[in-house]
């Protein structure tokens, strides 16, 4: 048994990772001559950015070609992360502060249930049992006042950073657990299919600023994220769907059509997660949910059209093929 066999991942998946650092490269060399003989603040931040993708694709790529616990934990890693600078932005009660602990332990409990294929109680334990447990907990504490806004802030993080991303998670153990009930109609490697995800949801992220910044174009929703436009959009979309398609037959379940009609669902679902983000932002007064990544702001930044994609992409999938 060579290595690759060992590892969970394709070949195929092996040249679809090779081909993203080949492009990382040349983004770099690209970056870097546009830096030549320029002032060291010329187009910093578009380096930062690069340095930084070069740390987080290899960081991901890592996590997902060692084996199915690691790309778990890692993926809960994210969760806790993304949960724990959501709540670092809001203010909170004093008296909530020992109910958040309560919230941090439904992240490693809803990824066990992903570890373990228990679909029944990964897709009912945060919005079911977390969603009514939490209110109790807080009404405990016998303060009322900020109660509604308190609870209504916490479950919907939770949703948001732990429910949604844990859908990018159970890609992974997506076709062995299928295969458990019934036979999929086409077996492709977990890791695969995560890295399908992300790499159209990344895609789709840079597609539509690029497209904007080209071409420019009548604004979306100016009062809430005044650099979406319509062409950026619309560029996103057909862009999306494309790189869906190119990709399908090689590292994915689809046919053509479908992988189109998941690109589009990529591409608009994670222009909806972007700028309710940045309606999150623009409400609290604040430029990025962090600074975790230099470039790129926050790690919610990079996740937020993720926390949409990710349970409309596993549903998608899961109806259709599995």
């Amino acid at each position: 048994m060579n290595l690759l066999e060992q590892l969970p991942i394709t070949q195929d998946l092996l040249y679809i990772i090779a081909g993203v650092y080949v492009l990382l490269c040349l983004a770099t060399v690209i970056v870097s001559l546009m830096r030549r003989g320029q002032a060291p603040e010329k187009h910093l931040e578009l380096w930062l950015r690069v340095k930084s993708w070069w740390y987080m694709i290899t960081i991901f790529t890592f996590a997902i070609c060692i084996n199915r616990a690691l790309s778990v934990i890692f993926l809960g890693l994210i969760s806790y992360l993304a949960l724990k600078e959501y709540l670092s932005m809001i203010p909170t009660r004093r008296a909530d502060r020992r109910v958040l602990f309560w919230a941090y332990i439904a992240i490693p409990l809803q990824y066990y249930w992903v570890y373990s294929g228990w679909y029944g109680m990964f897709i009912i334990f945060i919005p079911v049992w977390v969603f009514l447990f939490l209110p109790f907990r807080m009404v405990l504490k016998g303060e009322t006042d900020g109660f509604l806004k308190a609870i209504g802030t916490l479950n919907w993080g939770l949703m948001m950073t732990v429910f949604s991303l844990s859908h990018a998670a159970y890609l992974i153990v997506l076709p062995e657990t299928a295969s458990e009930n019934h036979t999929p109609i086409f077996d492709k490697s977990g890791a695969a299919l995560l890295f399908l995800l992300v790499l159209l949801t990344q895609f789709n992220d840079v597609a539509q600023y690029v497209w904007g910044r080209l071409i420019g174009g009548p604004k979306i929703i100016p009062k809430v994220s005044p650099g979406k436009t319509w062409v950026g959009f619309l560029g996103g979309i057909i862009s999306t769907a494309l790189l869906s398609m190119l990709l399908s037959l090689v590292i994915s379940p689809m046919s053509l059509h479908m992988a189109a009609l998941a690109g589009v669902i990529i591409s608009f679902t994670g222009f909806i997660g972007d700028v309710t983000i940045s309606a999150i932002k623009r409400d609290l007064k604040v430029k990025d949910t962090g600074s975790t990544i230099p470039g790129h702001g926050g790690l919610l930044d990079r996740v937020d059209s993720l926390t949409y994609t990710a349970p409309v992409f596993f549903h998608f999938l899961r109806y259709f093929y599995y």
